[in-house]
């Protein structure tokens, strides 16, 4: 099997926009973790992504904003939310690296319910609300349904310096070009895409997370290894496909 090269930007098009968004403000934060551990909570027909012979579980916190159907306009008031979720990189038997969401903490219910029907997406319905001092921000979230309910996350991050030539790590990281689901018996891809990211270095000033646990997974034993912000991007997202 041959695996697509980290890339940019994309090399697939998206023929036909089943959903357009903007993700503004994120705060990327990342640890690595041996492939074996992550492997069992990975869908069918998929496998832990590697760079150097690690995978990395991701905490990303940002502002979805304009969701809405095909190119059109976003929804009002619920196509607009805070988010943060918790993933993992995953690679299947076409080549295909995208993510997989251990789970989706979002401000607004109808979204949350809509994806989990459609693509048994883990989105939680959590209050959420982001705080902005001057070049650092912090984000806060409390999940109110489905449970672990209480479950919470608090980090700050310094927004540095932008980023002319990230490192094929950083690329690895951000440069994600769809989404790996398991739904009604499929494990299905959904394809995104979205210009270059802008990428900035950033400062991790405080971390408290029951998020990383809740989502099955191990809590991280030391700082994250690569800590980055960016200002955002528009995304465009194409129709699931069943990977076999």
């Amino acid at each position: 099997m041959e695996i697509e090269p980290v890339e940019h930007a994309p090399v697939r098009a998206i023929r036909r926009a089943w959903l357009a968004q903007r993700w503004h403000d994120l705060a990327f934060l990342h640890w690595a973790v041996p492939p074996q551990r992550v492997a069992p909570l990975l869908p069918a027909g998929t496998r832990p992504d590697t760079f150097d012979g690690l995978t990395y579980v991701g905490l990303i916190g940002f502002q979805m904003v304009g969701l809405g159907l095909g190119r059109g306009p976003g929804v009002p008031y619920f196509g607009t939310f805070w988010e943060t979720n918790v993933r993992l990189y995953s690679v299947d038997g076409s080549g295909r690296r995208a993510v997989v969401f251990r789970s989706l903490d979002a401000s607004r219910l109808v979204p949350v319910l809509v994806a989990q029907l459609s693509l048994r997406l883990p989105y939680k319905w959590s209050a959420m609300r982001l705080e902005r001092s001057g070049d650092t921000l912090t984000y806060r979230c409390r999940r109110r349904w489905p449970g672990p309910a209480g479950a919470t996350n608090r980090m700050t991050v310094r927004v540095g310096a932008p980023i002319p030539e990230p490192t094929p790590l950083e690329h690895f990281l951000t440069a994600r070009w769809g989404l790996h689901t398991r739904a009604y018996g499929r494990t299905l891809h959904v394809p995104n895409w979205h210009p270059q990211w802008p990428l900035h270095g950033a400062e991790l000033l405080h971390l408290d997370d029951e998020l990383v646990t809740a989502g099955g997974l191990p809590a991280p034993d030391g700082p994250p290894v690569s800590v980055l912000y960016s200002p955002g991007v528009p995304v465009v997202f194409g129709g699931p496909t069943s990977v076999g």
